[in-house]
């Protein structure tokens, strides 16, 4: 198993494209461009070519038209720019909202597309799950690479520490019970969840995973099947016994209580 390190920098796979992406953004938005940033696994130093998505966060004037957002979702979309990845995840922000904490979705679009991914392009933030927003903000803020403007955390504002603890534990939620996810994910998920209340940090899902697995004996077997498991293409994914994923989510999720009733009683 390849054991990538958590350096930072954008793999040498997505730089010609995050390159165009950065150039054809620039290009329809123009001066109403606040910035443009690498969030996710890239952010987090653990991409995986043939396995990860893209990840990014766009910050521009609210006042941007709505036909500039329409546009730009047409001239990102894959195969119209080819995305090498998995797929990309982009959300635009109006700049106003991303300067303030919030736990809401708050998007102008919400863009995926890309050769394993089901195109979709919202530009209605009204009745999204908004906990994916939360996280992926805390995650700009802290980690966030500047492909285009000032640093992340000078645009992006870090959500309260309440609001993404009750974020984290709807996404617990959702990879217990929700569809369409990997197992592997759905442990590695986990295993970040379980570390950030643990140090107040983001790591990798990888990361996560070995901190999780050397510190608990009885799950150390499962999350090492995931980590086994993530190595692989997504269309190579092996299967992890469900009870055992289920079991170990819920002891997340207790985890995640036991840090929301910690900063409620603080």
């Amino acid at each position: 198993m390849t054991d990538p390190s958590d350096g930072r920098g954008v793999p040498a796979e997505l730089r010609p494209y995050l390159d165009e992406l950065v150039r054809r953004t620039r290009v329809v938005c123009g001066p109403r461009l606040i910035g443009v940033y690498a969030v996710g696994s890239v952010a987090l130093g653990d991409y995986r070519h043939g396995r990860s998505d893209v990840d990014v966060a766009v910050v521009v004037d609210p006042a941007l038209p709505a036909a500039a957002l329409r546009e730009l979702a047409a001239v990102l979309s894959h195969p119209g720019l080819p995305c090498p990845a998995a797929g990309l995840e982009l959300v635009v922000y109006g700049g106003d909202s991303v300067r303030r904490p919030s736990g809401g979705a708050g998007y102008l679009l919400d863009l995926n597309t890309g050769p394993l991914l089901p195109d979709r392009a919202s530009f209605d933030p009204a009745g999204a799950t908004a906990f994916w927003y939360t996280v992926d903000r805390a995650v700009a803020h802290g980690s966030g690479l500047a492909l285009f403007g000032r640093p992340a955390p000078e645009v992006i504002a870090a959500p309260a520490r309440a609001e993404v603890l009750a974020a984290l534990a709807a996404s617990v939620r959702e990879h217990a019970e929700g569809e369409g996810h990997l197992a592997d994910n759905r442990v590695l998920n986990g295993c970040r969840a379980a570390e950030f209340c643990r140090t107040g940090h983001w790591l990798s899902k990888c990361r996560a995973g070995r901190e999780v697995a050397a510190a608990e004996e009885g799950f150390r077997a499962l999350i090492g099947a995931a980590l086994e498991s993530f190595d692989r293409p997504r269309a190579e994914a092996r299967p992890l016994p469900a009870a055992d994923v289920r079991a170990f989510l819920a002891w997340v999720g207790d985890r995640v209580a036991e840090a929301a009733a910690a900063e409620g009683s603080g």
